[in-house]
């Protein structure tokens, strides 16, 4: 009988799928879901506001810079000031910020905007990916965290699509309240969980020495960027893209990546719990390899859709592998850093991806943004095993 309650005790630790948990996936589903409305009519809104192609590309990226300079402090208040704390405020400057778009005047107005939106959102994905890393067992974390990034995923697949649905017939004030009744719904979700304490190690730390990144996460966080440059280039340029080749068929591109990204969830992070990264990147990379030298032929539809597919199982199984693999070296009270680390490195490729893309497809053209996207990835492929190589008894 005690060998019984043992096992049912040992059970019970390994559970992923606890209230706490499903919690957690529900507030980051409302958050992203969001986010990704906002994601394609943002740049209808400033072409409505009067502005050109250059300013739609720093209006998206600006976004993306201030929550990367947000994220050192996430990281550090998430250990020192609590999960609650960073989770709710961050939650809260995301609505009030969504909520005002649709009154900005002007492009000046939006782009301040935006700078706050981006300290909501560093704030809150930085927090939520702590949080769901809190709630999953240490032997599960990979395949926790691809359950987790599944609430993502679903916003992804229906965001964008209804998004511009509803321009064709709400204002743009009535859409981004929207948005903002959303964040609302994820902040109340997020105040019923049961936080985690901070570490009191931490907090002394915080007092001791200011620092801005975890260095037990530099390495898969650096292979991120090298991959999340490709999304800049899709994001921001996709659309006029196609639109300029006369392919129709976007609004399928977006829902059949985020279909292929939320399979691939499913079993990634099994084969990154039983075999480590090294069994999930090199084909991962392949995938989204694949999907850039596709885009950048485009020949037909067809051809769109197979990208899709093969960008989203790409991404799908490498993002969670890079995220559980920058956490679980970290020390204890780490994590924070360690998960502001990575998305830090996330926002930075997105970003810079959309800027430098922006310039190279008014240049050259939009074809090669994504040989150039091509290019990245294969660094990221050559970096890894050099990584390997340096490092071969451990996983990097």
């Amino acid at each position: 009988m005690g060998e019984s309650l043992a096992r049912e005790g040992a059970n019970a630790s390994d559970r992923i799928w606890t209230k706490d948990f499903i919690l957690i996936c529900l507030a980051n589903f409302f958050i992203f879901l969001g986010f990704q409305m906002t994601l394609p009519t943002i740049p209808l809104f400033v072409e409505y506001l009067g502005g050109n192609d250059q300013l739609i590309g720093f209006v998206v990226g600006i976004f993306t810079f201030s929550a990367l300079l947000i994220r050192p402090y996430a990281g550090h208040a998430l250990e020192s000031r609590g999960r609650k704390f960073v989770f709710l405020i961050g939650l809260s400057i995301f609505v009030l910020s969504v909520g005002s778009f649709g009154f900005a005047a002007s492009i000046v107005f939006l782009f301040a905007l935006r700078i706050i939106q981006g300290v909501g959102w560093g704030l809150s994905t930085t927090a939520s990916g702590t949080i769901a890393t809190d709630l999953i067992p240490a032997s599960r974390r990979g395949e926790g965290m691809g359950y987790y990034g599944l609430s993502g995923n679903l916003a992804l697949a229906f965001g964008p699509s209804l998004g511009l649905a509803l321009t064709g017939t709400l204002s743009f004030v009535q859409l981004f309240l929207i948005c903002a009744a959303l964040g609302l719904a994820s902040l109340l979700l997020s105040s019923r969980i049961r936080y985690k304490q901070a570490e009191k190690a931490a907090a002394e730390t915080v007092t001791v020495k200011w620092d801005f990144y975890e260095k037990t996460a530099l390495q898969p966080s650096i292979l991120l960027f090298f991959i999340t440059v490709t999304f800049g280039g899709i994001a921001a340029f996709l659309p006029l893209y196609t639109a300029q080749k006369d392919i129709s068929g976007i609004q399928w591109y977006f829902l059949l990546y985020a279909l292929a990204l939320m399979l691939t969830r499913t079993f990634a992070g099994k084969i990154y719990d039983a075999r480590g990264h090294r069994a999930v990147f090199i084909p991962g990379a392949t995938l989204i390899l694949g999907a850039m030298i596709l885009l950048a032929w485009l020949p037909n539809s067809g051809i769109l859709y197979v990208a899709a597919i093969l960008y989203g199982l790409g991404f799908g199984s490498i993002q969670p592998a890079l995220q559980a693999w920058s956490i679980e070296q970290a020390p204890r009270n780490r994590k924070g850093m360690a998960n502001a680390t990575f998305f830090s490195f996330f926002d930075l490729g997105v970003g810079i991806g959309a800027m430098v893309f922006g310039q190279i497809g008014h240049l050259l053209g939009y074809s090669s943004i994504y040989t150039t996207s091509a290019v990245s990835v294969f660094i990221a492929i050559v970096l890894y095993l050099f990584l390997l190589r340096k490092n071969p008894v451990k996983q990097v």
